[in-house]
């Protein structure tokens, strides 16, 4: 049963939430502090929190600090923050979506299973090379010149995503729509955190890309710089 820490300090948005998700089959615990939270996350080692920034004892962005230090479990933030540099600073934290109150619980369950798809594996599909990066799908690991790279779950469903498109431009836009599962509505300031976040893991930048290049206007692609 796919398990769900919730972390919020509202215990009547705590306890619809995790009532709803528990209807949905979910394996559902829930904490009102960071801390117990945290707790939770550490030892439950679950498949998927939701993190109220709100918190009483510690701010939710520590507390996501905290979380990635030492899990990759997937992250959906559900907040009343909702300032676009908010957005940009929990996205670039860890976050792997973001959710600003007031939401509806249809809108929940939806990134809910949105990020749980994306971040389970396909064993279907082989390992995927483009120069040095090798993605592999089923173990959900991927490498730069045979050094592992440590990323979030969101940034290696995207780097995979790109990987099976190699050389092909994709729209921010599709990006949004494939990985996020957010074909209406989103921003694409989501995708190009993510994207800024992954070129530096590949030791790059946009001014100076190997890996990941920017066509303006247009979108982005993953190239062997090599070829």
């Amino acid at each position: 049963m796919t398990s769900v820490v919730i972390i919020e300090d509202e215990q009547r948005i705590r306890e619809l939430v995790a009532r709803v998700l528990a209807d949905e089959g979910y394996d559902v615990s829930s904490s009102g502090t960071a801390l117990d939270g945290l707790q939770a996350v550490v030892k439950g080692s679950p498949d998927l929190v939701i993190l109220d920034m709100g918190l009483p004892d510690l701010d939710g962005a520590e507390l996501l600090k905290m979380i990635r230090a030492v899990s990759h479990v997937p992250v959906i933030v559900a907040t009343a923050r909702g300032e676009d540099g908010d957005v940009v600073r929990t996205l670039n934290a860890g976050a792997d979506d973001y959710l600003v109150k007031p939401f509806t619980v249809e809108q929940l369950e939806a990134r809910v299973r949105a990020v749980l798809r994306r971040s389970s594996s396909d064993p279907s599909k082989g390992p995927l090379t483009v120069g040095g990066i090798v993605v592999d799908g089923a173990a959900r690991e991927a490498s730069l010149d045979g050094r592992p790279l440590e990323l979030s779950p969101k940034e290696f469903d995207l780097l995979a995503y790109l990987a099976e498109r190699p050389g092909e431009v994709v729209a921010k836009r599709q990006i949004l729509a494939e990985v996020w599962r957010q074909p209406y509505g989103g921003s694409e300031k989501t995708v190009d955190v993510h994207l800024s976040w992954l070129r530096k893991k590949l030791g790059e930048s946009a001014a100076d890309s190997r890996y990941l290049q920017t066509v303006f206007g247009v979108g982005v692609k993953l190239v062997d710089p090599a070829a």
